[in-house]
């Protein structure tokens, strides 16, 4: 969503540093984030998604969806489109078939 710097992390979700860099340390190891160096002098890093944090993405937004359908009495985040203000209402579609998931019936095959 546009935050890249630690600072920035920081100030945006009102954590420790400790645990700022232990949580951005493990999603490098898990390949969501990676870490670029983007000042030399001081040493300072960025971190940007990888595609599989892009990737990532999505799945976030519909479990931020169910949040709010199913736990929405506590303090729960938005997601809300940037250029429109509005609300974001996830729904996941089956590509092949258009349908949204869920609605029709589906079975679990296993790998061989």
């Amino acid at each position: 969503m546009g935050i890249t710097r630690f600072d920035e992390f920081r100030k945006n979700l009102g954590i420790a540093p400790t645990m700022l860099t232990k949580r951005l340390a493990v999603l490098t190891e898990d390949g969501l984030l990676e870490k670029r160096r983007y000042s030399e002098r001081p040493p300072r890093d960025e971190y940007v998604l990888t595609d599989a944090g892009r990737d990532f993405l999505p799945v976030l937004v519909m479990i931020g969806a169910w949040g709010q359908k199913h736990r929405g009495g506590g303090r729960i985040a938005r997601y809300v489109d940037a250029e429109t203000g509005q609300d974001i209402r996830a729904m996941l579609i089956d590509r092949e078939t258009g349908a949204e998931i869920g609605t029709r019936p589906f079975k679990i095959i296993e790998p061989d």
